[in-house]
């Protein structure tokens, strides 16, 4: 866990010094030394993986030109068993997307929700890590069912897939904020009932803003039933995230993946979210509509999504 004085002290820090950040990690220039491995993958300078990222503490934060966090620590191992030097450039979650759909950086990482939509104009790995439903609440408060929601002030970060169900839920108003220190503040002063954000981002909040007094919830995922009558519930489900890439990196992805999958394998995906203050078995087992959703989408029809043992 990063120790911050303060989130938003941290967060600001963090844009006002993206472009030292991005321009610290050593530039453009291919490094001496590139395998032919390495190479071969078509990165857009060969031996140097390009990663668009926002600062998102325990995710991503950039710190001395290299990516700290949990999607940080991931793409790490991956970047060094292929091979590659990871260079960050800064940016806001609007910003990571576009920077992979046009082909402007070779990857974003950093709790990206897979999505038909999303994988429509890139490419996902498998999944390093499923997210729970988690929800930042004012201390003393407890939600726990859709229905729980109507009615209710419901934030989110511009762009997540929360937007859309919490359109859905009746009678709820949607606040959209440009990071997660928006839904904070605003949920801390009481304009704001509930927050959807990924998980440790919220235990990270509660340790270093106690004056928020917010409490972590995880939300009942709604039933078949429920999806069903309204498709936009499926994204208050558990969901997959993955590193994204351009849709013309295929030997890239599939790289990336084969090590993705080797790390649930010998252990090394568990001790990194449990460094983060995660538990293995919510973030590393898969929901059973996981494998389902991208059958026959952008995975083969065999295709068996990483697991931990439960």
């Amino acid at each position: 866990m990063i120790r911050v004085r303060s989130l938003a002290l941290a967060l600001s820090a963090m844009l006002l010094m993206s472009t030292v950040a991005a321009c610290g990690s050593g530039g453009d220039d291919a490094p001496e030394n590139v395998s032919a491995e390495a190479a071969a993958l078509g990165t857009l300078t060969p031996g140097v993986i390009k990663v668009a990222v926002q600062p998102y503490a325990p995710y991503t934060s950039v710190q001395g030109g290299s990516i700290v966090g949990l999607d940080g620590d991931i793409l790490g191992h991956v970047a060094k068993k292929l091979g590659l030097k990871v260079q960050p450039e800064v940016t806001d979650f609007a910003g990571m997307l576009a920077g992979v759909q046009s082909r402007r950086v070779d990857i974003t990482v950093g709790g990206v929700a897979w999505s038909a939509d999303r994988q429509k104009q890139g490419l996902f790995t498998d999944p390093p890590y499923y997210s729970p439903p988690a929800m930042a609440v004012r201390s003393g408060k407890t939600y726990r069912t859709v229905g729980d929601l109507e009615g209710l002030d419901l934030g989110t970060v511009e762009g997540y897939v929360w937007v859309k169900s919490i359109q859905a839920v009746p009678g709820a108003k949607l606040h959209a904020y440009p990071d997660a220190n928006g839904v904070f503040d605003d949920l801390g002063a009481g304009r704001v009932d509930v927050g959807f954000l990924d998980p440790l981002i919220i235990i990270a909040a509660q340790k270093q803003r106690p004056d928020l007094k917010i409490d972590t919830e995880y939300l009942t995922p709604p039933t078949a039933a429920q999806v069903k009558a309204e498709p936009a519930y499926a994204y208050f489900q558990p969901y997959q995230t993955g590193f994204y890439l351009p849709k013309q990196a295929t030997k890239l992805e599939r790289a990336v993946s084969e090590q993705i999958d080797a790390m649930y394998e010998n252990g090394e995906m568990a001790k990194l979210v449990r460094k983060y203050g995660g538990d293995p078995k919510q973030f590393l087992v898969p929901a059973a509509d996981v494998a389902t959703a991208r059958r026959g989408v952008d995975r083969p029809q065999d295709w068996t999504p990483p697991s931990i043992a439960e």
